[in-house]
This record gives C-alpha cells, sequence and structure tokens, in this order.
C-alpha cells in the first residue's frame, strides 16, 4: 500500500517515533508554561513598574512648572524638579544625541502609560546592559523623560530562559535515553531473529526491558531453543539415513563386482543404480549440512569460473566462458563453487552440447550466470523450483532428488544474494546469481 505525502515526514522506527514523541510533548509544554509565565508573573510585573514610572511622572506636574529667570526652559525646570532617582528630561534634539531614535516603540505601554497620566503618552524603550524607558508625557509632549531600570539587564539570559534552556535540554536528554533504553532489547531481538532465519542459534537473550518485552524475549528464546535442537534432531536423523543407505550400496556394489561376464549387461545397469542413489544421498547431506561453519574470505568470482570450466573440459560439450572486470568479494568459497557446480552439471544435463558461464560486476553486487539451449522450463514452475523435492517438468527430464536448487537458495541468501532462473528468447534457461559485496 502505498503511503501517503504526509506519512513520509513520520519515522517509521520505534526509537524516533518515540524520541519525536517526547519531542513534541516538549514543545507543547514550554509553550504553555512561556506563556503561562509571561501572562501572570512578567506581564503584571512591568504593569507594575509602568504604574510606578507614571506617579514618579505625574509628581514633576503635580504643582505646574515654574519657568523664570533661574530656569530658562521648561526641560531645565522639570530636571530641577528631578528627585536622586536617575531620572533625567531632555528636549527632542537632547533626545536625539541621547539614543531616542534607536529606541523601541511599545504600543502597549504606551496605552497603559496614556491611561495612568491622563492624555496620549508615547513609550519608548532603549534594550542594552541598562533596561532605559522613554517617556513623552501628555503634560509636556516636547520633552522626553528617561528612567533607567538598575538591575534589569536583558542582554544577559533572563531566569526563565535559563529555566526553559535547562528544563528542555534535560527532557530532550531523558526522553532519548529513554527511548534507546526501550529500544535496546527490541534490536537485540531483531538481530537474534535475523540469526536464527540464517540457521544460526545465538545465546539465549538477556531478559532485560519491560514485562513486555521480557515476556516476549523469553519465548523467543523458547522458540530459538527449540528450534536449534530440531534442527540438530533432523541432522542426526538425516546422516544415520545417509550412514545407513550407504553400507548396503557398498555391499551390492561389491557384488556386482564379482558377477559372471555373461550378466556385464546387468553389472552395468546395477553401478549407475548405485552411483544415482549416492549422489542423492551426497545431496540430502550437502542439504542438510548447509556448510554453516564456514568462514567468509576474499575470493576472485572469476577464478572460480574458471576452475569449473577446467574441470569440465574433458566433456563434450562446449563450454563459453565470459568474464567480466569483477573486484575481490568476501564469500564462502565452498558455497559458490558447490552453487557453480550446481548449475553447470544442471545446464550440461539438461542441455543441447552448449553452455555459457559468465560474470557480472553493477558496481555494488558481483554475479555470475549459468545458460543452456535446452528446451526450457514451464514458466508458471520456474517459482516452485527452488523448493525442496521438486523437479521441473517432463521436458527437462526427472533426473536426481529436485535438492540441487535447494541447496543453492540456501547458500546464496546465507550470501544476502539473490538467485533467479528465466528462459531464454534463444530457446533454454538461464540462472542468474547475485552477491552484494558488503
Amino acid at each position: 500500500m502505498q503511503r501517503k505525502w504526509w506519512q513520509r515526514f513520520i519515522p517509521r522506527s520505534a526509537f524516533s517515533q518515540t524520541v519525536l514523541l517526547i519531542g513534541c510533548l516538549l514543545l507543547i509544554n514550554q509553550l504553555v508554561s512561556y506563556l503561562t509565565v509571561a501572562m501572570y508573573v512578567i506581564k503584571p510585573s512591568y504593569q507594575q513598574i509602568n504604574q510606578l514610572i507614571a506617579r514618579q511622572v505625574k509628581l514633576l506636574f503635580v504643582d505646574g512648572v515654574d519657568i523664570g529667570r533661574e530656569h530658562l526652559t521648561i526641560v531645565d525646570a522639570l530636571n530641577a524638579k528631578v528627585r536622586d532617582d536617575g531620572m533625567t528630561i531632555y528636549n527632542l534634539q537632547q533626545a536625539r544625541l541621547a539614543g531616542i531614535e534607536q529606541a523601541t516603540y511599545y504600543s502597549f505601554w504606551s496605552s497603559q502609560m496614556s491611561e495612568y497620566l491622563g492624555g496620549e503618552a508615547e513609550v519608548r524603550v532603549t534594550h542594552g546592559k541598562v533596561l532605559q524607558i522613554w517617556i513623552r508625557p501628555p503634560q509636556a509632549p516636547s520633552v522626553w523623560i528617561n528612567v533607567p531600570l538598575i538591575g534589569q539587564n536583558v542582554s544577559d539570559l533572563s531566569p526563565l530562559t535559563l529555566y526553559l534552556m535547562v528544563i528542555g535540554a534535560l527532557s530532550v536528554g531523558g526522553g532519548w535515553w529513554f527511548a534507546r533504553q526501550q529500544n535496546r532489547p527490541l534490536r537485540r531481538l531483531q538481530q537474534a531473529a535475523l540469526s536464527v532465519s540464517r540457521g544460526q542459534y545465538p545465546a539465549p537473550l538477556p531478559l532485560k526491558g519491560s514485562s513486555e518485552l521480557v515476556e516476549v524475549t523469553n519465548t523467543f528464546n523458547q522458540m530459538a531453543q527449540s528450534m536449534k535442537q530440531l534442527e540438530q534432531d533432523r541432522v542426526l536423523l538425516m546422516a544415520g539415513i545417509s550412514h545407513d543407505l550407504r553400507t548396503p550400496l557398498t555391499r551390492i556394489r561389491l557384488a556386482s563386482e564379482m558377477m559372471v561376464a555373461e550378466d556385464q549387461y546387468l553389472k552395468e545397469g546395477i553401478v549407475n543404480d548405485i552411483e544415482d542413489m549416492d549422489a542423492i544421498i551426497s545431496q540430502f547431506i550437502a542439504y542438510i549440512r548447509q556448510d554453516q561453519d564456514t568462514l567468509r574470505e576474499p575470493g576472485q568470482i572469476n577464478q572460480l569460473i574458471q576452475d569449473i570450466a577446467q574441470a569440465e573440459a574433458n566433456r563434450p560439450d562446449t563450454i563459453e566462458v565470459v568474464l567480466a572486470d569483477c573486484p575481490t568479494a568476501q564469500f564462502q568459497p565452498i558455497g559458490i563453487k558447490r552453487v557453480l557446480s550446481n548449475l553447470v552439471e544442471n545446464a550440461l544435463r539438461y542441455g543441447n552440447g552448449w553452455v555459457r558461464i559468465s560474470s557480472q560486476f553493477d558496481g555494488k553486487r558481483i554475479g555470475f550466470s549459468v545458460e543452456d539451449n535446452g528446451p526450457g522450463v514451464n514458466e508458471s514452475q520456474i517459482p516452485m523450483l527452488f523448493h525442496p523435492f521438486t523437479q521441473g517438468d517432463t521436458a527437462r527430464g526427472s533426473v536426481g532428488s529436485g535438492l540441487g536448487l535447494a541447496i543453492i537458495k540456501r547458500i546464496i541468501d546465507r550470501h544476502q544474494g539473490t538467485v533467479s532462473l528465466a528462459n531464454r528468447p534463444e530457446g533454454g534457461l538461464i540462472a542468474q546469481v547475485w552477491i552484494p559485496l558488503e
């Protein structure tokens, strides 16, 4: 099912989804906390400051302004009435020189100050090391009153901002740690399940995490142990059957060697049947062994192809080898050589005297293919050919146990590769194998 466009931005792993959920909840909490503090703590504080400044301004004009010889201007007269509180009065020109044009206008404070002073007032604020409030009172619109707020250093981090940053960092760190702790058992479980799917049985996983994860892990451990025991019993059973079958076959072979010359035609038939049965038993053993203990090592696929082609050079069939420039890759040499041998053997058995072995490299994978010019296989039967004990239709014959392609599929699956079959347009079958470099 195709995902919607907005679903592409939603993480798919449990770890990422948990972190995203915690981050969203944290963001909402921070916004609500900031608005709450701003509305119920900061706003009333600034309203109180604005009211106190308005009272100081009113005191300047409570008895009027007396302009005489001693105070020639209203600015001088007002400055004379200022107490020792840091308040300074400027005319328009002096205010421009003092930086009034760089101050920020605040409509909320202006409307509030107008209400307190009984007329239209204007409030501006200069942000710096010291917060400076500029008021143009309605009683004297030609002057600016500057009130510095000592201790209100807005350039530093406010306690609210610092609080939100610390809480945010602790919440994100705690959420990340919590999500990682929850995700770690799931990651171990995933890796263990992948190992079991490849036929490797790891040690029992530790029972850690939440109660649900502990129950799932415990169930997985029991399942893996049961599968391991079942696999061991199956290997032992098949090995015992193969051994028990080979013993009478050996006796029959010895008995056939002592047959008289007149029965030579019977001897040849018996020997051929014994060889076919021995080959089938060998396939059984190869299927149950799977070469799981073989380690991967650097190898050249072209070298394996040349070895196989040289080993089959004595046959009357025509074997073509087409090699590409392939890099060295990590694989199990015995397993891949068995894949090549089985594919070439099938091509020689079912073809009409012509086989081509090719190698490929697409930048990320190395590959090889084996082609023949035989009758091919019914298209509907191709997907089933990799199942154990499954053979092609009568066009390709019915010789063998039907385990050859199943063995190939297991070996390639352990290399995280792919194998496919297809009919050639010219006639015959092509088997294509790809193995990733990493």
